[in-house]
């Protein structure tokens, strides 16, 4: 079986891969791609691979932008972190999808089905799910309920000044300057705190708005971040999200 994995973030992709391993000892991995730009292009420049699996959200937009640039012509199994309500796009039209974190029973038993049916999406099939993802009506958290040393914690949101990825654990630091240990992927705090106030500027960072300080061109075409209560961190945008950036300050 020849894969193709379509998902920004490295860890994932690489999680994913093991899995596909573990699996299927033959599957072979053709590419992981991080964008919709480059997956158009792949797409297009190379064969159908056996099946796609294609993370929702990407560096520069959400993945069903793909299917209206290039045929895709492989089965695809969606992966997302999106909770159950959003699912049901997915349960609607028949397409195949794991929940992140992926186990591995669900991964075989996706890849059971694209073998036997074969499913493949049709275009206005692909508007409808977008549009139910659009529109969906979207609650974020207002809190969270942590564990701290022996008892419990509950965080406010508005006490969050920035989330970072340090030493392979994600961190909530607060406003008061403290910090403290979060149990959720990047991906998964990208879609439970509001995107009105807070926005992920690269596979380290999310930043609450009122965190930062000011905003300074940088080499390479990125942007340098400097916050308001850590001015020693190193925050840069990358090229790929100073669009969607300078939209979301301009709010």
């Amino acid at each position: 079986m020849n894969y193709l994995i379509i998902e920004d973030e490295a860890h994932n992709a690489g999680l994913l891969k093991s899995l596909v391993e573990k699996t299927d000892s033959e599957a072979r991995l053709l590419e992981i791609l991080p964008t919709v730009q480059e997956s158009v292009e792949w797409l297009e420049a190379n064969p159908a691979p056996d099946v796609i699996f294609m993370d929702i959200r990407l560096a520069d937009g959400l993945s069903f932008e793909i299917f209206s640039q290039v045929k895709v012509a492989s089965p695809v199994i969606f992966t997302t972190a999106y909770d159950e309500y959003a699912l049901q796009a997915f349960k609607v039209y028949g397409a195949a999808y794991l929940l992140k974190p992926i186990e591995k029973d669900e991964l075989q038993e996706a890849l059971e089905k694209v073998k036997r049916l074969q499913p493949k999406i049709a275009g206005d099939e692909i508007s409808a799910i977008m549009e139910m993802f659009r529109t969906r009506e979207k609650t974020y958290k207002s809190r969270f309920l942590l564990h701290y040393r022996e008892t419990y914690r509950v965080i406010p949101v508005e006490e969050i000044d920035y989330v970072c990825l340090e030493h392979k654990n994600i961190y909530f630091h607060l406003l008061d300057g403290s910090s403290i240990a979060v149990p959720y992927t990047l991906e998964e705090l990208e879609e439970q705190l509001d995107p009105q106030f807070f926005f992920r500027v690269n596979r380290q960072y999310i930043l609450h708005i009122n965190s930062i300080d000011s905003i300074h061109k940088y080499f390479n075409e990125k942007l340098k971040v400097i916050l308001k209560r850590d001015r020693q961190a190193e925050v840069m945008v990358s090229r790929i999200k100073i669009p969607q950036f300078k939209l979301w300050l301009d709010k």
